[in-house]
């Protein structure tokens, strides 16, 4: 007898039969949750991508940005500056910038190299329960 949405009542069933049925059931799961995963992997990849590719749009008009602004500060500066030192001035100050910011990007850096990789952490478990016995 089956149900209206089409499982079949196992009210009748023995024990050994559900106990049998277990491995089709773990295997049948398995299959579900690896192609769930290779859902998510391939939704999450393709958002990722156009994610990626609206940041590079961003940073390609950043760069193009870049000078214009350079050339906005040496045309003000020169009206009190003669146009060498202006260009000169900032040409320093975004040299500075760049330094400030690579030095940020380091410390950055140093705390991601200092992280534990949950792959070593799973070792470092399994060797503490491999040492307990």
């Amino acid at each position: 007898m089956t149900t209206p949405r089409g499982f079949r009542d196992r009210a009748d069933d023995s024990l050994f039969t559900l106990i049998g049925e277990v491995p089709e059931l773990l295997r049948n799961l398995v299959i579900a949750e690896v192609n769930a995963a290779k859902a998510w992997v391939g939704r999450t990849s393709k958002d990722a991508g156009i994610g990626a590719l609206w940041f590079f749009a961003a940073l390609f008009v950043l760069f193009w940005s870049i000078p214009a602004l350079g050339t906005w500060a040496i045309a003000g500066l020169s009206s009190w500056w003669p146009v060498w030192l202006s260009a000169l001035v900032v040409f320093f100050a975004m040299l500075l910038v760049a330094v400030v910011f690579a030095l940020i990007g380091m410390h950055w850096f140093r705390k991601l190299k200092n992280r534990q990789n949950p792959i070593q952490s799973i070792a470092q478990d399994v060797k503490e329960v491999r040492d307990e016995f």
